[in-house]
């Protein structure tokens, strides 16, 4: 189980998309975007409430799941999440996999249907 993000830091709200199970970050826009540097940062207090509390409605709207906040620190001038298990969430495997099996399913989902 993942720890709860700590009391303080910067915190951006992350999730998995319902639909392809891709990690994503709440945006400024109430969006979610696969991209932590476009995601929204928050502070505690009712900025965080209120973010959280429109993640909740997101699941509610089966848009995403698991969504919980985390704790953001900045390393030479961009955000990276504090903790390596959201490291690897937000930057990706440590090793090269599924990419071309990714890019398959994805042609797949936007090619037209044959008649």
């Amino acid at each position: 189980m993942f720890k709860a993000a700590k009391a303080g830091a910067q915190k951006a709200i992350t999730a998995n998309r319902l639909d392809d199970g891709r990690v994503v970050f709440l945006d400024a826009e109430g969006g979610w975007t696969a991209t932590l540097a476009d995601a929204r940062f928050v502070s505690d207090g009712a900025e965080l409430d209120a973010a959280l509390a429109h993640a909740q409605a997101q699941q509610d709207a089966r848009v995403v799941v698991e969504a919980y906040a985390i704790d953001i620190v900045e390393v030479d001038g961009r955000p990276v999440p504090s903790r390596i298990r959201e490291r690897i969430r937000a930057e990706g495997p440590t090793v090269v996999y599924g990419e071309a099996e990714y890019k398959a399913l994805n042609g797949a989902r936007l090619a037209p249907a044959a008649e």
